[in-house]
């Protein structure tokens, strides 16, 4: 009986190792999930005059620049569509990602007072960071109908595959962000080097040129990019141009799960590190 009424004692000690990856916390800490997000969005639109508009000035203002140069100027083959929908249209899925991968990968450093003050999973910034893109995203989105009803566009009946292109978009900044979000904690050149990655990784994205203009044994080497896929399944979905899902989008969303299960194994090996380094 005394036994019985003895005290237990729970021990913690640090992960040691390629760690479990947990990922049941995450819905333990559902609610800390919304708080963290909610705080995103309050802080990005906080103290502005224009407020929700950046949503949409970004991929807007980016657009009318591809219009002019590459549209316009470079004569850049459009598959038929007018240029300024043929660019707002890949400029979205990129928007989504191209934020959450910046706000995403520097949410740990920036939320350093509270790392090291609190426990709770770390995982937990870079998500909430990714998801609070999705609000800028459907605010632009809708500016994106409102040209297509401009253009006497109609969408075509390949919708369905929206929200799935919209999830690996998302997959592969959450699973980017992972890798540089830690390595961001230990070697602040990381933040240098985002701007730089982004602008790149743009550059080799089907944005302002459609991907019928890579040769074709250069494909397989180009659908290694995971936004390839997206972009040219939004394209395809909306606007029905180029090729449906095929070999290009299997290939992005293969490379995208690889890069997001390394991306979680290495950020929970790094986790016990965050609190004394950052």
């Amino acid at each position: 009986m005394s036994a019985m009424n003895e005290p237990r004692t729970i021990v913690i000690k640090p992960s040691t190792g390629w760690a479990a990856l947990n990922l049941k916390d995450l819905w333990n800490y559902r609610e800390l999930i919304y708080f963290f997000t909610w705080r995103d969005l309050k802080v990005r639109y906080k103290q502005t005059l224009l407020g929700a508009s950046w949503a949409i000035l970004q991929p807007v203002l980016t657009m009318v620049v591809f219009s002019i140069f590459f549209g316009g100027l470079a004569k850049v083959p459009s598959d038929g569509v007018p240029y300024p929908i043929f660019s707002y249209t890949a400029l979205l899925p990129w928007t989504l990602f191209s934020k959450a991968l910046q706000d995403a990968s520097r949410s740990l450093v920036s939320s350093a007072n509270i790392i090291s003050k609190v426990y709770f999973p770390r995982l937990i910034l870079p998500l909430s960071s990714t998801l609070a893109g999705l609000v800028d995203f459907l605010i632009a989105f809708a500016v994106l109908l409102l040209m297509m009803v401009f253009y006497g566009i109609k969408p075509t009946g390949n919708l369905w595959l929206l929200p799935l292109l919209v999830l690996l978009a998302l997959i592969t900044a959450i699973g980017v962000s992972l890798w540089l979000s830690a390595l961001n904690v230990m070697y602040r050149d990381v933040g240098h080097m985002l701007p730089f990655l982004n602008q790149f990784w743009m550059y080799i994205t089907p944005i302002a040129y459609s991907s019928s203009l890579v040769p074709e044994e250069w494909r397989f080497i180009y659908a290694l990019n995971p936004l390839t896929g997206v972009v040219e399944g939004f394209r395809w979905a909306l606007l029905g141009t180029g090729e449906g899902p095929g070999i290009t989008l299997l290939i992005s969303s293969c490379i995208a799960f690889l890069i997001t299960i390394s991306g979680l194994f290495y950020f929970r090996r790094m986790e016990r590190k965050f609190a004394d380094v950052v």
